[in-house]
């Protein structure tokens, strides 16, 4: 019995061909090729790394999954502008205790030529600083309340844990710059949290200036409140209002847990809000700092484009998490409401529906093939999963009469159906629905590796892979 919640594999994947098992005579081919850069060029304030460096350090993108995995990634990261690569949260356990974890991925990222920023919390050095000061400190609603006293640590707190990220970082030679002012804020409520900020803007210019010329952007999640007095902002928030700003493809929470986990205790590997968030608010293990969190994303990710995820990770499984299919932590997307069709009356525009068939058949009678398929599906039982842009298309023949078990007869997806994760929501309701499931591949075909990781088995006959 599969989880409620759970990865299966890739997230983004990229199909080239599909021949499949007892399928209808239809060959499907999605064109995904574009020539993307792997690498930016960096200005004046980046010393460029040697091109054998480059290439080493390529080849361990590689090495980290799969060659098709390590490409594939860095395409999908290089198809957005520098600015809207990512944003990390680093919390101030993981400055203490798990230092050099992201100061190493941060050094990977730079040498590949991608800038994400990076924002730092220090709760927990606080707590230990205010302790010391005889100072102990007070929560309201789970927010701390900051008063002068507790606000000027915090303050001398936050410099000097920025310095020492940023020190460690310039040591394994990673440009960085601290950018200091870029946040605004109103009092949350003087009366109740004194000294606590509400973001009201982030000034990305010297944000968007820094990782233009190289350098990646370190900031404190402390603001800079109306009359001018600094506040003290959550880190979460401080990461999710730039992300606000920014909308980067990826937006990662570094966690000594690694993820968010269900009532079993296991991890959760991957969440489709929009077919899912209901089901998880319902779950009775689904409360306070899960429930919270969940919801906090949902809001987040519904203010950045479709092709933005949240990650939540441990801070040594940044790399995985970026270029694997199988990815670490737990990632968190909106995905797409997923429809089930069962007859060909249910489809709502049957000239998409060839469309989108004939797009993917390479072949001069690619209309008359496609036509046949129809005909086929308007006099035998099937089932179809699509998204109401029909970005990506899946059709499964049921087991009868001249077959003993269900076939994939299509499976099929556009270049922004990869991008947003729709191909993977997909195949995660097909094999719901459908625990027992044939369909063939080539043995050439670039992706074998994603379909070995979706599989349960396999056999290998005549230059083609039988995968259930």
């Amino acid at each position: 019995m599969l989880p409620a919640v759970f990865r299966a594999g890739a997230r983004r994947p990229a199909f080239r061909a599909l021949s499949l098992a007892r399928a209808p005579a239809l060959t499907l081919t999605q064109c995904l090729n574009c020539t993307l850069s792997t690498t930016r060029t960096l200005t004046t304030a980046y010393s460029p790394t040697s091109d054998r460096t480059r290439e080493i350090v390529a080849q361990t993108v590689s090495s980290i999954g799969s060659k098709r995995e390590g490409q594939q990634y860095l395409k999908l990261f290089t198809t957005v502008s520098s600015q809207q690569f990512a944003v990390i949260k680093v919390g101030g356990a993981i400055l203490r205790d798990h230092l050099d974890d992201p100061c190493r991925n941060l050094l990977f990222l730079f040498e590949l030529g991608l800038c994400p920023v990076v924002v730092h919390g220090g709760g927990p050095q606080l707590n230990d600083l205010l302790e010391a000061a005889g100072v102990v400190p007070e929560f309201q609603d789970g927010i701390r309340v900051t008063d002068a006293k507790t606000l000027g640590i915090a303050r001398k707190l936050f410099l000097e844990e920025n310095l020492r990220l940023i020190d460690r970082l310039d040591s394994l030679g990673v440009a960085t710059r601290a950018i200091q002012g870029a946040s605004g804020a109103t009092y949350l409520d003087k009366e109740k949290w004194q000294y606590v900020g509400k973001l009201t803007e982030v000034r990305k210019q010297a944000i968007e200036n820094s990782i233009s010329a190289g350098y990646i952007p370190i900031l404190t999640s402390m603001a800079e409140g109306d009359d001018g007095c600094l506040l003290n902002v959550n880190t979460d928030v401080a990461a999710a209002e730039l992300a606000r700003t920014l909308k980067p493809l990826k937006v990662v929470y570094l966690s000594e847990k690694g993820g968010l986990f269900n009532g079993d205790g296991k991890k959760i590997s991957q969440v489709n809000l929009d077919e899912e968030f209901d089901y998880l608010m319902a779950q009775p293990w689904c409360r306070y700092g899960t429930r919270l969190k969940i919801k906090e994303i949902k809001e987040l990710l519904d203010d950045l484009p479709r092709s933005s995820s949240v990650a939540i990770i441990h801070p040594s499984d940044l790399q995985k998490e970026l270029f694997t299919d199988s990815g670490a932590g737990t990632l968190i997307r909106r995905g797409d409401k997923i429809q089930k069709v069962t007859s060909i009356d249910e489809f709502n525009d049957i000239e998409k529906l060839k469309a989108t068939l004939v797009s993917n058949y390479k072949g001069l009678d690619a209309e008359a093939v496609v036509d046949r398929f129809i005909d086929t599906l308007k006099e035998k039982k099937f089932t179809a999963y699509c998204d109401d842009a029909m970005q990506c298309l899946a059709i499964i023949m049921p087991k009868g009469e001249s077959q003993d078990i269900a076939t994939l007869a299509v499976l099929t997806t556009t270049k922004s159906g990869w991008l947003s994760n729709v191909m993977e929501n997909i195949f995660t309701v097909i094999k719901k629905n459908h625990p027992k499931l044939v369909w063939t591949i080539s043995e050439e075909d670039e992706n074998l590796t994603w379909f070995f990781e979706k599989a349960d088995g396999s056999f290998l006959k005549n230059g083609s892979v039988l995968f259930y």
